[in-house]
């Protein structure tokens, strides 16, 4: 997809990126552009050793355990960053957005890295499948109602985009976390789904300005990830049909839309 300086206004599900980068001019952003946007970021953002972080080139890929990926950023502060790729980019927003979820997310991963290679496995292994998940596909749902966490969680679709539709824009706030999702939300199709943390929250938070509320969710994910007895297998992850949310799809204005099978599938029923 080529190059849109206007991508964060396409849509709402944008809305969490808008509040934090600032308009972006009509050729790529440099990865030296992207680095100014980190260092003004308030407060800055660090890996969880401490280090602030920083864009580097992608390099050769390496097995020695220093030099991977989730390794780099949590030992270095030092983040692989591909030049005019939107998956790269829209993951610095995404540290942008929620930084301290962001460096929890990476000493899970370098820890479960570390494990993996301490024990010469070849394979990665459940934990770090699901962590891999919410890190590209992620999307946060908070509501101060847990009727409708129940909705989602039990696959109720109808009943939580539907018949619940007014109840749904008062008392639960859906955040995109995942910076794969949000390349799927650049060009989105039926069928596109997050996998979701849902938190039940009080609901002055739901309520609260969206900055306000970003740091607040921002706080509570890095602590639902720090916990190692978390996001042990995928399942723990709720599916989220995307295109569901109330106005991030015009066709969803329309209760015949919510019958498609194919894409809200009645699924499994879960305790």
């Amino acid at each position: 997809m080529e190059w849109d300086p206007h991508f964060l206004a396409r849509s709402p599900m944008f809305e969490t990126l808008r509040a934090h980068a600032t308009a972006f001019g009509a050729g790529w952003p440099e990865r030296a552009d992207l680095q100014r946007l980190l260092d003004r970021h308030t407060p800055p953002v660090r890996t969880s050793a401490g280090m602030s972080l920083r864009l580097a080139p992608q390099g050769r890929r390496s097995r020695v355990l220093e030099d991977r990926y989730e390794a780099r950023i949590y030992l270095r502060g030092e983040m692989a960053c591909r030049e005019r790729n939107w998956h790269d980019l829209l993951n610095v927003l995404v540290w942008l957005a929620f930084p301290r979820a962001k460096a929890a997310l990476n000493a899970r991963h370098y820890a479960a890295l570390s494990a993996q290679h301490a024990a010469g496995a070849a394979n990665r292994g459940p934990t770090q499948d699901t962590l891999t998940l919410f890190d590209e596909g992620g999307v946060i749902v908070a509501s101060s109602d847990g009727e409708l966490l129940a909705c989602l969680r039990e696959w109720r679709w109808k009943d939580l985009f539907w018949a619940n539709r007014a109840r749904l824009a008062a008392q639960v706030r859906f955040r995109l976390f995942g910076h794969a999702l949000y390349e799927k939300a650049l060009r989105p199709f039926i069928g596109v789904t997050g996998r979701g943390i849902l938190l039940k929250t009080e609901p002055e938070l739901i309520a609260a300005p969206l900055v306000e509320q970003m740091a607040a969710l921002d706080a509570k994910i890095a602590e639902h990830v720090s916990d190692a007895g978390r996001l042990v297998a995928t399942r723990e992850l709720a599916v989220v049909p995307i295109l569901g949310v109330p106005g991030w799809c015009s066709d969803n204005e329309r209760e015949a839309y919510y019958d498609n099978t194919d894409y809200f599938r009645p699924g499994r029923r879960e305790p």
